[in-house]
């Protein structure tokens, strides 16, 4: 059931993309927000396309935000990286995509710029990693969370572009959002501070919303996936993250960002032999422990548990009453 509604709600903001009016938006920063200052939230990506293919003649160029969450990966909204007739896909869709890591002021020379030369949807979900061509080692990654957002909770977001809507951005900006309703992959948010109107635009897609703990630690918890025009009061949706952290996980490889694949090939077979003489002791202990506690299962070798053991879901706010919302890629 799970599963369906993630797909569910995937589907319906397929469509609300698809038939937004006039076509895919230009991605934005954040309007009635404040300018970040040099050295904050460093994490914070600017994701830059030259050349898009668009449904007539001629290209454009757009742009996403996004978050460092790996020193080889950037997470974004999946709808960032789509044909021109709206279909997700893993792979760079412009001639260009680079990111821009940790500078704040873009008239400035700070932090780094990476060619994107891979990307990753994520299955059911509006997002999506991108792999760079080279790891940003000198930037902390922002936190994947696994906790789920909770209804009333603050969280902060950052993105470039759009200030109000109309005027380009030259610097990274910030707000503060109080979460709304949660569903099983959306979650809503409106703004909270500096302004009750503080909103995401478009090129605001993929931002990061993140808690900010006591001890400064910042945790990602969804990324800006699709809402109105700004600014406005009311709610936006992002793309919840927690049910995404094993597969970023995966897809990263782990603390060190790299990929898994490339992390083997080409150790040649010592690395594999010393994998085996690891791991198969570790796998045989498993099936005997597995063997135990069949021999101690309950009827038909069904071991019990407490029916109080697993959380039931009572309700899901999510889906249909978000399909009236636009993205902006």
């Amino acid at each position: 059931m799970r599963s369906a509604r993630r797909r569910l709600a995937a589907t319906l903001l397929a469509a609300a993309l698809t038939v937004a009016p006039g076509g895919a938006r230009p991605a934005s920063a954040i309007a009635h927000g404040e300018d970040v200052s040099a050295g904050r939230y460093r994490f914070a990506v600017l994701l830059s396309m030259t050349g898009l293919p668009t449904a007539g003649p001629g290209t454009r160029d757009s742009s996403c935000s996004g978050a460092l969450v790996a020193p080889r990966w950037v997470i974004t909204a999946g709808h960032c990286f789509r044909t021109a007739d709206g279909r997700r896909v893993s792979r760079t869709v412009a001639a260009r995509t680079t990111a821009t890591v940790g500078r704040a002021d873009l008239t400035t020379r700070e932090g780094h710029v990476a060619e994107v030369v891979a990307v990753r949807q994520a299955d059911g979900a509006d997002v999506a990693l991108a792999e760079l061509g080279v790891a940003v080692t000198d930037i902390a990654p922002l936190r994947v969370g696994a906790a789920p957002p909770r209804t009333g909770e603050v969280v902060r977001l950052t993105g470039y572009g759009l200030t109000d809507g109309h005027t380009p951005a030259t610097r990274l900006r910030t707000g503060q959002f109080i979460v709304g309703r949660v569903g099983d992959a959306l979650v809503e948010t409106s703004g909270r501070a500096p302004r009750a109107d503080t909103s995401p635009c478009p090129h605001d897609s993929g931002g990061p919303y993140f808690r900010q703990r006591r001890d400064g630690v910042a945790v990602l918890v969804a990324v800006v996936s699709a809402g109105p025009s700004c600014p406005h009061r009311g709610p936006d949706l992002g793309a919840r993250i927690d049910g995404l952290a094993p597969w970023i996980a995966v897809t990263t490889g782990g603390p060190g960002g790299a990929s898994p694949a490339r992390d083997l090939i080409g150790y040649g077979p010592v690395v594999f032999v010393a994998l085996a003489a690891v791991l198969l002791p570790a796998l045989l202990l498993r099936r005997r422990r597995a063997g135990s506690r069949r021999q101690s299962a309950g009827p038909a070798g069904v071991a019990c548990r407490p029916s109080s053991s697993r959380p039931v879901r009572v309700s899901d706010p999510a889906s249909t009453s978000f399909s009236h919302r636009r993205g902006r890629p």
